[in-house]
């Protein structure tokens, strides 16, 4: 499928954007699978070359005087490209909480894409990647909460792995939090990860926070989270993200865990 987005970016782009990117990128999407249900939950969109070259090629050319227009062409190069691929599940996009100077002002440019492409906001997941560095904490917390008051979903990406922990937490509850996959791959066979494991999911569990654990690559790691209540996954072993398309999953992957 040839790149070629619907949404016109200078229409619903943002007017503070002082320059324009000088690079040009898309997306693949791979699935998040919910085991309770037997069905898909959402794709995740991921950053990619132009000709599906990997996010590295891409993210290394943002910097702070294109980090700003960056951020908003993201979000609306994913919904318009899921909804020409008819996206009709949740679509994950990672946000960069450093380019968003005030919620109000920076949203906007997401809810003209969304309504142009007739793509429901509350099918929309914002994630945070836990390992970006935010300087200011309140005003992640800001961001946040604005946008679930706006009915989209918010989600903690690679929790486990990042600068700020428990201590982002005690500051924020997200909808979903994402369990890095080095708490996940090889979780089966590792007693220390499953002490974390367990003990982190429970504390998801009275926090009322959805646990989904990503980068599962072996039916042992999905059934040892199954096992713990967690049934939203994501990973290689359901499906590799796919190129500007949605991955179909085997249905015999989810129906391997009817008894959850």
């Amino acid at each position: 499928m040839p790149t070629k987005f619907p949404i016109d970016l200078i229409t619903v782009g943002c007017e503070h954007c002082a320059a324009h990117l000088n690079f040009e990128f898309s997306y693949a999407f791979q699935p998040i699978v919910n085991l309770r249900k037997q069905t898909l939950f959402g794709y995740e969109a991921l950053v990619r070359g132009t000709e599906g070259q990997g996010a590295l090629t891409i993210l290394s050319q943002v910097n702070d005087e294109n980090r700003y227009i960056f951020d908003q062409a993201c979000r609306v190069k994913a919904i318009a490209l899921a909804a020409q691929l008819k996206l009709d599940k949740m679509l994950s996009i990672n946000f960069l909480p450093n380019a968003v100077y005030q919620p109000e002002h920076c949203i906007q440019s997401t809810l003209k894409a969304a309504a142009l492409a007739n793509f429901p906001v509350e099918q929309i997941m914002f994630e945070i990647t836990e390992s970006e560095y935010v300087a200011d904490p309140k005003h992640l917390t800001n961001i946040f909460n604005y946008y679930q008051k706006q009915g989209f979903v918010t989600a903690i990406d690679d929790f486990g792995a990042g600068h700020a922990g428990l201590n982002l937490l005690a500051s924020f509850i997200p909808n979903i939090l994402k369990i890095d996959m080095e708490l996940v791959q090889n979780v089966d066979k590792d007693s220390v990860k499953q002490v974390i494991a367990r003990h982190l999911v429970m504390m998801c569990h009275e926090l009322k926070i959805t646990v989904l654990a990503e980068g599962v690559e072996t039916y042992e790691e999905a059934k040892f989270y199954a096992d713990l209540g967690v049934y939203l996954m994501q990973g290689y072993y359901f499906a590799k993200p796919g190129f500007e398309c949605l991955p179909e999953v085997n249905q015999a992957l989810l129906s391997g865990f009817d008894d959850h």
